[in-house]
Formats: structure tokens, C-alpha cells, sequence
């Protein structure tokens, strides 16, 4: 099966998860994929291939007779796409010989071109998975699951040798959970790549800080022709608390290093409301100060409407991983290598969200992230480039030599 069949067949499966959930996996479709790619990782030749009960798939290639001592290494994509658009049936097209022409996502009146995405100039002849214009495509991160899948398969038929490879694809990425019950002891690697970013020539090991935080307001509702002091409306100090907050620091306004507060959901009426935020920044301490400003206008509103009106819970998600990764420039190097291998230049820039391999290198496990060939994630416009799919396929088996040394 070639790599573009592999990713459509997976895009195909919905596995939205559910950031409301208190389970894992947080939506039972995940399950899906995970049986599919047991059945496929059996037929391809992997060992000990497992799901477990949290819908972590786990896969290994035992080393050849020889590269025993080769360091183990890890793949790891994610099973999960985002859930924004509430539609469950993906719908891939297939731009073959792609000509350079505004692209158009079925009939949603939506359309990829290159003034809005000037990575498309260089796809030239190339082909193009997109959407139909309404859900996600699920390049992010199945485009990941099926160039580990194909290196898998290419370093088995073409018997390149190898020391012990660990598989993992997780649940859960999506919702910030994706690391947190990965079998560490199970997976066995001395280090590890997620495969979750977007260009060939990508090492990633530069993230956010995040965290969550939701405000809970508890207003007092009485008739409006009776309010004079005494109504609180709910829904009018929701809308004070994101008035507190720099309406400049928000993803809209920001690049490069610069962190925001996104507000993510609201919901409410006089006597109750609810936000919900996340918060996101490079700079440790300046995390820590986002966090305080959210504290402190708990605060002052409490003193303003009374004690017990406002309720926020903040809660941490993952960690900037330079700050593990600087101790292992090893790993780094031998994924520049990799890439320059290739002829591509290797770019590292910070990556503006978190991946999987952020939670694992401050559980002990160094997991810098590598591209897909995925762009515009998250979106109607997210589509992939298959040549790209395929270059980031040879570049992983590169890795692999890699290790040899």
C-alpha cells in the first residue's frame, strides 16, 4: 500500500476527541483507527503489537542480528483530530499534477491559493490531499501515523538493517493528554521523534508553556424592574474579565516567541457563566505572570461583587521542552543530519502549540518533533502534499541509519 492510500484510509476514520472528558480515550471512535492499525501493524511484520485499554497502539521491530547495540529509537504520532467542526464524515479530494491554480475545496465556496499559502508555489506538479471545504483533513496527525507506518513497511521489505525500533500512537494529543499514560518501561527507547509538525526539513524542539483556565461567574438574578443594587449579571462580568485581559494578546496578534490568552469558549445567562482560556507562552516567567494576571482578576472582582462570584481554575498542561532538549544535542543532531542528508536545509522554529514529545522529554523520554508534509492544521484549509509525505518517510529511515553511529 503506497503512503497516499495509507492517509486516506486513515482521514477517513473519525477520531475526534472530546476535551470535556474525564476518560481516556476521551471518545470511543479513537478505538477505530487503533484496531485497524493493529491489524495493519501485525500484517506488515511488527512485534508485540498491543492496544491497551487507554487506546495506546504499541508496535516494535525488534534489531537486526548485528545492530544490537544500536540506541533504540521511537516514532510516535497521534490517533486524535481536533473536534471543532461537529462533522463527522471527512471528505478527502485528490489534486493530482497540481498546476498552481486556486483549488477549490468542493462546494463550499472556499478555496486554496497561493497568495494565502505560498508554500503551494514550490507543490508545482505535485499532488494534493485537501478537504471539501468543511471539517479538518486530519493531516494532523494521520499524515504522521502513515509515514511511520510506511517506514516501517520499506525497512522491513527492503531489509535495511537497524537497531530495536519502538512504535506508539497515541490518543488524545488534541486535548493535552496524549503523553500522560504512554507506557515508558513498555516503549523502551532511548529517544524518540514525534511526527506532528508541517515541513520536510523541520526539527522542532522549542514549545509553549500551557496551561488551562476557566472562569466560573455565579450571578444574582432577580426581575430586571426590581435590579437597582442588587442584580450581579453573570454574563456582564464574563465580558469585565476579558475586558481585563491586553485585548492585544491574543493569537490574532501574535508570532515567533509571543504568548496570548485565547478564549476558547464562553457560555452563560444572568445567573451563571463560564469562560474558558488557554494560556500560552516560550518565556517561563512570563507564563507565570499571564497565570498571576489571571489570579489577580479573580481577585478584584470577588472585592468588587462580593466573595465567591468569580472561580477560576488554572491548570498547567505541558512545558516548554527546550529546556530538557538542550541537555541532548545528540538527538538533535542526528535529525539534522538526517534531514541535510536529503539536501534539504534543517529549520527549527519555535513551535507556536505542543506536541506529544513535550510531556515525554520531562518524563525522561527526548522527543523533538519532525514535519508531515501537513499544513494550514486545524481548519477547512488543511490539506497535505504527498511527495512532501514521501520525502519525510526517507528522512525518517535516515534516523534510523543514524543510530548505527
Amino acid at each position: 500500500m503506497d503512503i497516499k492510500q495509507r492517509f486516506l484510509n486513515y482521514a477517513t476514520i473519525y477520531t475526534g476527541s472530546s476535551e470535556g472528558s474525564s476518560v481516556t480515550p476521551s471518545t470511543k471512535e479513537q478505538f477505530n483507527l487503533a484496531h485497524e492499525l493493529e491489524q495493519e501493524m501485525n500484517e506488515i511484520g511488527l512485534s508485540d503489537v498491543l492496544v491497551d485499554e487507554n487506546c495506546y497502539v504499541y508496535g516494535f521491530l525488534p534489531a537486526t542480528k548485528g545492530y544490537e547495540n544500536c540506541k533504540h529509537i521511537g516514532f510516535i504520532a497521534h490517533l486524535d483530530i481536533v473536534s471543532d467542526f461537529g462533522i463527522r464524515e471527512i471528505k478527502p479530494q485528490v489534486v493530482k499534477d497540481y498546476n498552481g491554480n486556486a483549488i477549490s475545496l468542493g462546494t463550499s465556496g472556499r478555496f486554496l491559493d497561493t497568495e494565502q499559502f505560498p508554500h503551494l508555489k514550490n507543490a508545482l506538479g505535485k499532488t494534493i490531499i485537501t478537504t471539501d471545504g468543511n471539517t479538518v483533513l486530519g493531516a494532523d496527525d494521520k499524515a504522521g501515523i502513515a509515514e511511520i507506518m510506511t517506514m516501517c513497511s520499506e525497512l522491513i521489505e527492503k531489509q535495511i538493517p537497524h537497531g530495536k525500533i519502538s512504535i506508539c500512537f497515541t490518543p488524545d494529543e488534541e486535548i493535552g493528554h496524549g503523553a500522560a499514560l504512554l507506557d515508558l518501561d513498555k516503549f523502551d527507547a532511548d529517544y524518540a521523534f514525534t511526527v506532528d509538525g508541517s515541513s520536510p526539513g523541520e526539527i522542532e524542539y522549542e514549545t509553549f508553556n500551557a496551561a488551562s483556565g476557566i472562569y466560573e461567574i455565579k450571578g444574582i438574578s432577580v426581575h430586571p424592574g426590581d435590579a437597582k443594587d442588587k442584580m450581579v449579571n453573570a454574563s456582564l462580568v464574563a465580558m469585565e474579565i476579558n475586558r481585563m485581559l491586553p485585548e492585544e494578546e491574543i493569537p490574532a496578534n501574535t508570532e515567533g516567541r509571543e504568548g496570548f490568552f485565547h478564549l476558547c469558549s464562553m457560555e452563560g445567562d444572568v445567573g451563571r457563566a463560564k469562560l474558558t482560556y488557554i494560556v500560552r507562552d516560550h518565556d517561563s516567567h512570563i507564563f507565570e505572570n499571564r497565570k498571576d494576571k489571571m489570579k489577580k482578576i479573580e481577585t478584584v472582582l470577588n472585592k468588587k461583587y462580593g466573595k465567591g462570584t468569580v472561580t477560576l481554575t488554572l491548570k498547567d498542561q505541558y512545558k516548554n521542552m527546550a529546556e530538557i532538549m538542550k541537555q541532548h544535542p545528540e538527538v538533535i543532531g542526528k535529525a539534522r543530519n538526517a534531514i541535510s542528508e536529503r539536501g534539504l536545509q534543517p529549520v527549527s522554529n519555535p513551535v507556536r502549540g505542543g506536541t506529544d514529545g513535550a510531556q515525554l522529554s520531562f518524563r525522561g523520554l527526548p522527543c523533538p518533533n519532525l514535519g508531515t508534509g501537513g499544513y494550514a492544521m486545524h481548519g477547512p484549509y488543511e490539506h497535505v502534499i504527498v511527495e512532501e509525505m514521501e520525502e519525510i518517510v526517507q528522512i525518517l529511515i535516515n534516523i534510523v541509519k543514524e543510530s548505527y553511529n
